[in-house]
């Protein structure tokens, strides 16, 4: 799966340099369009150019089909491919298919992978439609509008944090109706996609006696719970400070499109750099947890999160299993959670330690919430991106592939 994600990488950054990619007059360096490929692929976002500025309507289309591939995984497109061409999908190929989605078993992978598909771009097509037609009356042309809608839609939806607006979401800031699709795109993007094969089941299953996975109800209600807690403590430790000039509404939508972005999508929609440096700590903390497995995200996910907080909660009460919803979790489940935690800190840790070496005129804050932005590909940045070295961008990217 490295490997097939490393020959992804080279295809990709093949696709940004092709003829006609970038502006007239513009030249962009091989470090920076390295850069840009690998957030594109890992669709995290965190980018040291100007999209808008840099690439034309045709760069900004291969930018859209490369964030479409890294949304969407590599061994789901080479599935897609197989199909197509009418190629047998062997054992092996269902074990890396298996294992790509953290699947446990290799009867219906396949028929995963189409349902993945068929989901991610019938939102992303909805999304587009209605975006397109509301965009009219921001832009002059209509061809402008389906170019923003069809972005924004895609970036919102691969989770990838990329915006051809040269501000981010920032335009929209008043704008409750744009916030709110963009919202129910990422958080679409990021709940994990058996979660929405589930709800598919659900909605067409005339069988009353269908019942929801421990792995859907663990997701939702950890998904849930993490937005809505984000949500409060972002308004509570603003309120005063970056909101306090706002009016209720306005605080409550800007700390929970902030919530549900710092996740993993990426955007924004205000100037983050007048946050409190405790807020940027917390959404750091956020951005390290991400999303939900099996989703277009990345972090330490959900699940994980869950269950470590489940097995502390179980321990203090002096008990040897963990159960939740009348089930119970095994406890290799509960090793692999420490276990993805630990290594997750260490490399965060480590990645701190070297990029404020490196990066010595930067705040330690800004290096922290850097560097999980780029672990839990969620593209968000304190603008300290552009000003990185060579080094700190090879160990930022470094991070993005891993995460």
């Amino acid at each position: 799966i490295v490997s097939y994600y490393f020959f992804f990488f080279c295809f990709s950054v093949g696709l940004l340099n092709l003829p006609g990619v970038h502006q007239q007059g513009v030249e962009v360096t091989f470090i920076d369009s390295l850069f840009t490929t690998v957030s594109a692929v890992s669709v995290t976002g965190l980018s040291v150019l100007n999209i808008a500025d840099t690439y034309s309507t045709f760069g900004i289309g291969m930018l859209m089909v490369i964030l479409q591939l890294g949304g969407i995984g590599i061994m789901s497109l080479g599935t897609f491919i197989w199909l197509i061409v009418g190629k047998k999908i062997g054992l092996r190929e269902r074990q890396l298919i298996m294992m790509d989605h953290n699947q446990h078993s290799l009867s219906g992978v396949v028929n995963l992978i189409i349902e993945i598909i068929k989901i991610l771009l019938l939102i992303e097509l909805i999304g587009a439609l209605i975006l397109t037609f509301y965009f009219t009356q921001y832009y002059d042309t209509f061809s402008e509008a389906l170019l923003q809608g069809l972005f924004a839609s895609v970036s919102a939806t691969t989770n990838g944090g990329f915006d051809i607006t040269g501000e981010s979401m920032i335009p929209y800031h008043n704008d409750y109706f744009v916030q709110i699709i963009n919202m129910i795109l990422i958080i679409l993007g990021a709940i994990g996609f058996p979660v929405l094969i589930e709800l598919k089941a659900f909605l067409s299953n005339k069988n009353k006696s269908f019942r929801f996975s421990l792995f859907t109800k663990i997701t939702t209600a950890t998904f849930g719970l993490l937005l809505l807690v984000g949500t409060v403590v972002i308004l509570a430790l603003e309120m005063f400070n970056s909101f306090k000039g706002m009016s209720w509404h306005e605080a409550l939508f800007t700390a929970m499109f902030h919530s549900v972005s710092s996740r993993s999508g990426g955007l924004v929609t205000v100037d983050i750099t007048e946050f409190a440096d405790g807020t940027n700590i917390f959404m750091s903390a956020l951005m390290f947890i991400g999303a939900s497995p099996s989703s277009v995200g990345g972090g330490i996910r959900t699940t994980t999160f869950a269950i470590a907080i489940l097995f502390l909660i179980n321990f203090a009460r002096g008990k040897n299993e963990i159960q939740i919803f009348n089930r119970e979790i095994q406890l290799i489940d509960v090793f692999r959670s420490y276990a993805v935690i630990i290594l997750a800190l260490f490399m965060v840790l480590f990645a701190t330690i070297a990029l404020s070496i490196s990066e010595p005129s930067l705040s330690m804050a800004a290096i922290v919430f850097e560097i999980t932005s780029a672990f839990g590909t969620c593209g968000m940045s304190l603008g300290i991106t552009d000003d990185l070295s060579n080094f700190g961008k090879s160990l930022i990217m470094i991070l993005m592939f891993v995460g």
